[in-house]
């Protein structure tokens, strides 16, 4: 970001606190941590952990690849002209002034300390996730001034990556229930996210924290961010992948009156081989299902790989797995899944549950949140149909339709000194429901069984000890995690 220097990277209001905390503050400390899941979309079973990402890439992109471009590299002449210019034209003339800028700049370096649970962790809400305190006395002011700029970094990638695992966990639970094979299951969820996300380094970001439960994606941005932040490596490991598909486009430019032309085109001549998809509901979807594919059976069948029809309008659950409990004489009635094994049958596994015929296959990338998942994943279990018969494309219906306040996170301070005296810090507003009340004093995370544990009102001594670890100290990342390790500790979270 080239338009602005780093330190205006805040709300307005932060611009004047440095004057407004008491004369001969010396030290600020505050934590960030997930405060309330009222608002989270969950599955039964649903253990109020949340997901910890993100803070790694945040520290790399912006505290220090932005802060040095943007701040400690460029001319303090032009970093203060920007600034000052900024400020006068904002607040007014001599409101907040830039002394305490100049003396950052000829620091070189921010002075923070950034403490962190390790990344992949499954946190216990109300636990903080990271800590940040200045390790200079004159810059107590920039531990809270930079709240707002690691906020809205880092907000955002632990709750879609608890989302991301809660739709792992969904496609475990069901795939163990009908006996289908487990490693299937990382390729059931698939990011459909991109192009509905709010820009394309929300998408990148997001579509990362989705990979960390799940291979499947679209968003092939965020192959390239965990290659950047977190030490993937496509070539020696499967970061993300996809296969061939159509759009309606394709299908459109082929002519309603040749679709199954195009079908057959698709499936012989452009891809003769391997996974592809198909979107099949650009006119009738019916008519594909109960005229197409069985006109095409011999060609699907002999092909080495397998067709997979997308759906891609009306009610998920109904299309997939029929409008009646037990099939009916209608496609509409019996579902997807029931046709395509009526068309190209199955086999039955121990369990008693079939699987469709490996050459065909389904996926559905409509709308889909982890309700309609579950209700998909039951529906068809009660129609002994394995889980593993179908993909969800999991897209910015459930990435994009998510806040700050999805898990309720926030930064509080709540230690400081001032005058060479401790003080606690903390609010408790009476008018809240307590989701809003902060923590108190200097804080030490424990784990106790599958539990993290918070201690509030620590000596400075305890404080150095438990969890939080450090992971940024004066400009310097400290701490690296892989996405495989990272995926190691969510994997073995997964019952």
């Amino acid at each position: 970001m080239d338009y602005t220097v780093a330190a205006l990277l805040t709300d307005g209001y932060k611009l004047g606190h440095r004057k407004m905390f008491p004369d001969k503050t010396t030290f600020c400390y505050t934590n960030f941590t997930p405060r309330s899941l009222k608002h989270f979309d969950h599955a039964e079973g649903f253990d109020n952990k949340v997901v910890f990402f993100g803070l790694q890439a945040v520290i790399q992109k912006l505290l220090i690849d932005e802060w040095n471009r943007e701040f400690f590299d460029r001319d303090i002449k032009d970093v203060v002209r920007r600034y000052t210019r900024r400020i006068n034209n904002y607040l007014g003339p001599n409101t907040i002034g830039s002394d305490h800028i100049e003396a950052l700049h000829e620091l070189q370096y921010l002075p923070i300390l950034i403490k962190a649970l390790p990344e992949g962790s499954r946190v216990n809400v109300r636990v903080p996730l990271w800590t940040i305190q200045n390790t200079h006395s004159d810059f107590f002011w920039l531990v809270n001034y930079l709240e707002t700029q690691l906020s809205c970094e880092n907000w955002k990638m632990p709750t879609s990556a608890t989302t991301a695992f809660e739709f792992r966990r969904v496609f475990t639970k069901y795939a163990k229930i009908t006996g289908a094979p487990l490693d299937f299951v990382q390729f059931q969820g698939h990011d459909f996210s991109m192009r509905g996300m709010s820009g394309i380094a929300d998408a990148a970001s997001s579509g990362a924290a989705h990979l960390l439960s799940f291979v499947g994606t679209d968003t092939v941005p965020a192959i390239d961010f965990l290659e950047q932040y977190y030490g993937a490596d496509s070539d020696k490991e499967m970061v993300g992948v996809s296969v061939p598909a159509t759009e309606h486009s394709v299908m459109c430019m082929g002519g309603m009156e040749d679709e199954i032309g195009t079908f057959k085109r698709l499936i012989t001549e452009i891809c003769p081989s391997g996974i592809v998809s198909v979107v099949s509901d650009t006119w009738d979807f019916w008519k594909v299902v109960i005229e197409y594919l069985p006109a095409l059976k011999n060609v699907i069948l002999t092909r080495p790989g397998k067709l997979v029809i997308r759906p891609d309008s009306g009610n998920p659950a109904d299309i997939l797995c029929g409008t009646k409990p037990y099939g009916g004489n209608t496609p509409q009635e019996r579902g997807l899944i029931q046709c395509l094994y009526d068309i190209f049958g199955g086999t039955v596994n121990e369990k008693g549950y079939i699987h469709l015929d490996e050459h065909i296959g389904a996926i559905y990338g409509d709308s889909i949140n982890l309700a309609r998942a579950e209700e998909i994943c039951a529906r068809l279990a009660n129609r002994r149909f394995a889980s593993t018969n179908w993909v969800a494309g999991i897209g910015s219906f459930t990435y994009q339709r998510s806040t700050r306040d999805t898990l309720g996170t926030a930064m509080k301070a709540t230690f400081g000194v001032v005058n060479g005296v401790d003080r606690v810090l903390f609010k408790a507003p009476k008018t809240d429901d307590g989701a809003k009340n902060s923590a108190k004093g200097l804080l030490r995370v424990e784990k106790e069984g599958n539990d993290f544990v918070l201690y509030e009102n620590q000596t400075r001594e305890q404080e150095r000890e438990g969890l939080l670890e450090p992971v940024f100290v004066d400009g310097d990342l400290v701490r690296f995690q892989t996405l495989a390790e990272i995926r190691k500790h969510l994997e073995e979270s997964i019952s």
